[in-house]
């Protein structure tokens, strides 16, 4: 393809550069998760392919030290491809090759570019093809973000509600269905229903990550592994498993795991489902907390900036918003991969980078947000326990509560009434003699009418 200018500062190499000059589209890049996963797997393929007497241990071993670089951080300025490029990921895996082997050419004293004593494709990739890395590599870095950062921020956030739900317990206020007034609830029976909807997600990314540790290493081309020692997969990835601390296994049928990417689709909308989780929370708690004057104000959220360029005073439920934006982008992401997935064509999925980077954003994202809507608003939450029997007292709707003793129709009638005459729903029912003073006192207490069932 004739000759390429490589910048002499650069441990990449042609293949590299042309893919650069060719995707210029973007400025997304790879994430450092995702080149952390790609020096993983070149570090324990260095190995293994020493272990089976297929690599010099010499060469192995400056692979090895080279690609501990990478997983460390060491070049990430040199994976410089868009993310928008190949279908395969094959540039990307090449930048990874060229960059280890240009390395590990470095320290064996050689000269870099020369492709000796250490070759990018014959020593790095051995055993292995971008149509198996790729994928891969995603798998790998999806987990490692899922259990460091995803979970515990959504296991904190779990906790915090939880610990809110029950020092709410006692504050009973109105309830609202379509945005109305609805019969009485617990402030702390709401915010147990937020928490179980993130144990709910919890219980939903366990279910999903056995197939994300199945992994495609080891199928290289198509899913035959041609070029492939028969040892090669299982021991690879044995030593990433190991070194990570995750449970890997090989994929139990590489035409599938290579041919689709319906893990990650899978994952995709597991993590969607969070994001709506933590966008109707984050919804309800501004929604609670609108006002001060002119609105529910049932709670109190943080005051963590000013809120207004005009208007003095003003502060604004900052953190609810910001989690509610990443909640669309994770939905739409979600969509992205979803079509992403569709591009799976008899032996490869050819939309694999935008999968990868679309994924680890959503993962390392809705983390992030979870954890800023545990200890920058839902920590310091208080509640407003007068403000709730306020607006609880002027609601109508606890008539509900004397529907089993009047029936549905006379209750109707009691509510109207109240509501034209400004009179209270125990006087109209007394004054229609309706029920005793005790049988009503009985029947609208509010803490009852938040227990449910008839006695």
């Amino acid at each position: 393809m004739g000759e390429v200018q490589v910048p002499s500062s650069s441990y990449y190499g042609a293949s590299t550069q042309r893919a650069i000059d060719n995707f210029p589209i973007s400025s997304w890049k790879f994430s450092r998760r995702f080149i952390e996963a790609l020096g993983l797997i070149k570090w324990a393929a260095a190995q293994t392919n020493e272990d089976l007497g297929l690599l010099e241990s010499q060469i192995a071993q400056a692979i090895r030290d080279a690609a501990e670089e990478v997983i460390e951080g060491g070049h990430d300025d040199d994976f410089a491809i868009d993310v928008f490029q190949t279908g395969s990921g094959t540039s990307t895996n090449m930048n990874a090759n060229e960059v280890i082997a240009n390395r590990a050419i470095e320290l064996l004293e050689g000269e870099i570019g020369s492709k000796t004593p250490v070759h990018p494709n014959d020593h790095v990739n051995m055993c292995q093809s971008s149509n198996d890395v790729i994928p891969t590599a995603t798998h790998i870095a999806a987990l490692l973000a899922i259990s460091q950062e995803l979970l515990p921020s959504l296991e904190h956030l779990r906790d915090a509600l939880s610990t809110k739900a029950q020092a709410f317990d006692d504050v009973i206020k109105s309830g609202r269905t379509h945005l109305m007034d609805a019969t009485p609830v617990r402030l702390g029976q709401e915010f147990a229903g937020y928490a179980s909807q993130v144990d709910h997600g919890l219980a939903r990314l366990a279910g999903a990550l056995p197939h994300l540790s199945e992994l495609a290493l080891g199928g290289t081309a198509v899913g035959t592994g041609i070029n492939s020692h028969e040892e090669f997969a299982t021991k690879t990835i044995g030593l990433i498993g190991n070194r990570i601390g995750i449970p890997l296994v090989e994929a139990p049928d590489h035409f599938e795991a290579q041919g689709s990417r319906d893990a990650v689709v899978e994952v995709s909308g597991v993590l969607k489902t969070v994001a709506v989780s933590l966008a109707k929370i984050a919804n309800d708690l501004r929604w609670l907390a609108s006002g001060p004057r002119t609105g529910l104000a049932e709670i109190k959220l943080p005051e963590l900036q000013p809120g207004s360029s005009i208007m003095p005073g003003k502060v604004n439920p900052v953190i609810p918003e910001a989690v509610i934006q990443v909640a669309a982008q994770v939905i739409g992401n979600d969509a992205a991969i979803t079509l992403g997935g569709l591009g799976s064509y008899f032996e490869l999925n050819t939309m694999m980078p935008l999968m990868a980077y679309d994924l680890l954003f959503s993962i390392e994202t809705l983390g992030a947000a979870a954890e800023l809507l545990a200890t920058r608003c839902v920590e310091g939450i208080e509640a407003d326990a007068d403000r709730c029997r306020e607006l609880l007292e002027r609601s109508l709707v606890t008539v509900t509560a004397l529907v089993p003793e009047i029936g549905y129709d006379a209750a109707a009638e009691v509510s109207k009434e109240a509501y034209r005459t400004g009179k209270s729903l125990k006087e109209i029912v007394l004054e229609k003699g309706l029920m005793t003073e005790e049988q009503v006192d009985d029947a609208l207490n509010p803490r009852g009418m938040t227990e449910g069932g008839l006695s």
